[in-house]
C-alpha cells in the first residue's frame, strides 16, 4: 500500500514532468522532405552524417556506442502513448524500439533515465544503475531493490519504481553540468522548472574539421509515450532533418526551448 507520504510525492513528481505553456501548440507537418535511410533500422544506419560532417568515435563498449546503434521502428511507425493511442504532435522522424509500458510513467526524464539504465543493464554494470529520487534526495539502486535478482523483468520493475519517485528535478541534480563545446553522446538538455520541466538525450553526434557538432535528440514526452528522435523544423537543409546544432545560446525543440546552459553529464 502507498502511504500518504509517498503519493504526494508521485503527485509533486507528475506536476514538474514534461510540460509547459508552450505544449498546446499542434505541429502537422507531415511532409517535411528528408535525406534518411528509411530501410535501415539503426540510428546510426538511418541517419546520414550531412556533407562535410562525420561521426564522433565511440568505440564499442561506449555509452555512446549502445546509443547509436539502438534499433527503430519502421519509418512508418507512429508513436504510440502508454494506452495506446496515437500523439497528435508529428515532432519527430524515427521512433526507438524501446517500449513505453501501459501505465503514466515513461514520460520525460524517466526516458533519459531508461535509456541510461538499458545501456548498464546490457553491459552487467548493475551496481551502476542508481538514480536520485525526488522526496528524499538519496540515489536508489538497482543492486539495492533487486536482492541478488538480476533477470530483466526485475530490472523492469526497478525502473518503474524509479519512474514512480524521480523526475526532471531529480534527476537534474544526479547530472554534472557540462560545456556545450565538451557534448558527447549520452548527454541530456534538462530542465526542471517550476513546476514544468523536460529533459531530451543526445543519442548521435557528428562533426566537422572546424569542431562544429550536430546531434540527434530522443525525447519522451507527456503522456507517458515512445522514445522519439526529434525534427529541426528550423532547419532549411534536407540532408539536417533531425540534426540540432550545438552551439550557445539556445537550442529550440519542437516541444521545447533549451539553452547550452541546460546541458548535463551522466
Amino acid at each position: 500500500m502507498v502511504s500518504a507520504q509517498n503519493t504526494l510525492v508521485i503527485f509533486i513528481s507528475f506536476l514538474i514532468s514534461c510540460i509547459q505553456p508552450s505544449e498546446s501548440i499542434q505541429f502537422t507537418i507531415l511532409n517535411h522532405s528528408d535525406s534518411l535511410n528509411h530501410d535501415k533500422s539503426s540510428i546510426q544506419n538511418r541517419y546520414p552524417c550531412p556533407i562535410g560532417f562525420e561521426r564522433t568515435i565511440a568505440d564499442s563498449f561506449s555509452y555512446g556506442y549502445f546509443l547509436r546503434n539502438i534499433k527503430l521502428f519502421p519509418d512508418t511507425h507512429q508513436v504510440k502513448l502508454f494506452d495506446g493511442r496515437i500523439k497528435s504532435n508529428q515532432v519527430y522522424s524515427s521512433v526507438l524500439q524501446i517500449d513505453v509500458g501501459n501505465r503514466d510513467l515513461q514520460q520525460c526524464a524517466d526516458a533519459v533515465m531508461r535509456l541510461r539504465a538499458e545501456y548498464l543493464f546490457q553491459q552487467k554494470q548493475y551496481a551502476e544503475i542508481s538514480f536520485r529520487f525526488l522526496g528524499d534526495g538519496k540515489m536508489h539502486s538497482f543492486v539495492n531493490y533487486a536482492k541478488g535478482r538480476r533477470d530483466y523483468a526485475t530490472f523492469k520493475k526497478y525502473m518503474n519504481y524509479v519512474f514512480a519517485f524521480a523526475n526532471t528535478a531529480s534527476l537534474k541534480q544526479q547530472l554534472t553540468p557540462r560545456r556545450i563545446t565538451q557534448v558527447e553522446i549520452g548527454d541530456v538538455f534538462i530542465q526542471s522548472g517550476n513546476p514544468y520541466g523536460h529533459a531530451v538525450c543526445v543519442v548521435d553526434l557528428c562533426q566537422d574539421s572546424l569542431g562544429n557538432k550536430l546531434a540527434l535528440l530522443a525525447q519522451s514526452y507527456m503522456p507517458a509515450q515512445e522514445i522519439h528522435i526529434l525534427k529541426n523544423f528550423k532547419t532549411t537543409s534536407k540532408e539536417n532533418i533531425s540534426w540540432f546544432p550545438m552551439s550557445e545560446g539556445i537550442l529550440e525543440t519542437p516541444e521545447w526551448t533549451f539553452y547550452s546552459s541546460d546541458l548535463r553529464h551522466f
